[in-house]
């Protein structure tokens, strides 16, 4: 709220942008689409080397599949010269993590689901590690109108080394005003509601639920 109170101009994906409008009284907006993140990040970055207070505005953690990486990478691959500051969001793993209970304790991995920047095979291969590995895993953009066939895919690894009675939470546009949330399991998953604005939590050998809530054990003697 502090960085885009102090900026004067804010750049961001329509939707993020339309979430804080109450903080973007009288400042430069600078809006676009789906898929037109370099067109944004180049935006920004030119607004803050001309001397203007910039704020692209990220969903989530702008470090964590948002847009951090990219402002850094174009900011030296065309020598803006300007000063980036990175501030840390809530991901959605965790605020996804929180709505479920503690199903993220001990070692997890996020995995996202879309293969339209990394090839699908690699993909794949992080999941069939991981699941061997017995960790808990986050699932980004897990499924879209489109694409499907990448869930069905990792639950088919996932099955091959994991129960079907493994325990699962699937939270909607978290922190949102039509926030949902769903407990489930490995072996049903599929049947579920699972939109590109879920985030799917699959629990390991230690995950249970208790009480409506996912707990992945760390260990404590109780």
């Amino acid at each position: 709220m502090q960085a885009i109170s102090r900026s004067s101009v804010v750049v961001g994906y329509t939707p993020y942008i339309d979430s804080v409008a109450d903080l973007t009284g009288g400042k430069e907006l600078i809006v676009s689409g789906m898929k037109q993140e370099r067109e944004r990040c180049m935006a920004a970055l030119r607004r803050a080397a001309e001397g203007a207070t910039v704020a692209l505005v990220s969903s989530g953690d702008p470090g964590v599949y948002g847009m951090a990486g990219l402002a850094l990478e174009l900011a030296q691959a065309h020598d803006f010269q300007c000063t980036i500051e990175i501030i840390p969001g809530v991901s959605a793993a965790n605020a996804a993590a929180a709505r479920l209970g503690a199903p993220l304790m001990l070692d997890y991995a996020c995995i996202s689901l879309s293969d339209l920047l990394i090839p699908w095979e690699r993909i794949r291969q992080r999941i069939e590690l991981l699941a061997q590995a017995d960790m808990a895993l986050a699932l980004y953009n897990p499924r879209s109108t489109k694409r499907v066939r990448q869930l069905e895919e990792a639950v088919e690894i996932l099955l091959r080394h994991r129960p079907a009675a493994t325990p699962v939470g699937i939270v909607t546009a978290a922190s949102a005003a039509d926030e949902t949330t769903t407990l489930t399991t490995l072996g049903n998953l599929l049947e579920q509601t699972i939109t590109m604005r879920s985030l799917v939590i699959i629990g390991n050998s230690d995950t249970r639920e208790l009480n409506g809530m996912l707990v992945t054990a760390r260990g404590y003697r109780l």
